[in-house]
């Protein structure tokens, strides 16, 4: 079929085509010329003297090379006079005997934190006032070595005669 017997439909077609594929290969050489120098420069990150990130490559005379005294290879450990291991005090609000568990609830915070029976050093009563600490438990924070706190007797008033 020669192309005197097309009709003008197919020649729209075909034209449409050709512009397509002619614009389809200059925006390929295009995207050549533009990727070796602009798009791969945005994506860079650097890290400057302060450690941020910043988009411009950081100054080397600022370079600061650490003193090896001051790296720290190790976690310090921690004393017992730190927060985290400060023995609290507080009452034994709620007491199961059956099943072994309570709550203690936490002087000056009113922290609740749970406490199982097996954890008790003395013999300790719903009520009693308690020292304890705080550590991790299976579901989260739990009192171990509960002491019943030694109650001052109640001093008898003195005479005054």
């Amino acid at each position: 079929m020669g192309r005197s017997q097309e009709s003008f439909q197919k020649k729209e077609v075909r034209k449409r085509k050709q512009k397509k594929r002619q614009d389809k290969q200059k925006k390929k050489l295009e995207k050549k010329d533009t990727e070796k120098s602009g798009e791969l420069d945005d994506m860079i990150a650097y890290v400057d003297e302060n450690g941020m990130l910043t988009d411009t490559p950081p100054d080397l005379t600022r370079k600061r090379s650490p003193k090896a005294a001051d790296i720290e290879v190790s976690i310090p450990k921690r004393d017992a006079s730190e927060p985290g291991h400060k023995v609290k005090q507080g009452r034994l609000t709620f007491l199961n005997e059956i099943k072994g568990y309570g709550f203690i609830n936490e002087n000056g915070t009113g922290q609740s934190v749970f406490v199982h029976v097996t954890d008790f050093q003395d013999d300790i009563n719903k009520g009693d006032q308690v020292i304890f600490e705080i550590g991790k438990g299976q579901r989260g924070p739990s009192a171990f070595n509960v002491k019943r706190l030694k109650q001052d007797t109640k001093q008898s008033p003195s005479n005054t005669d």
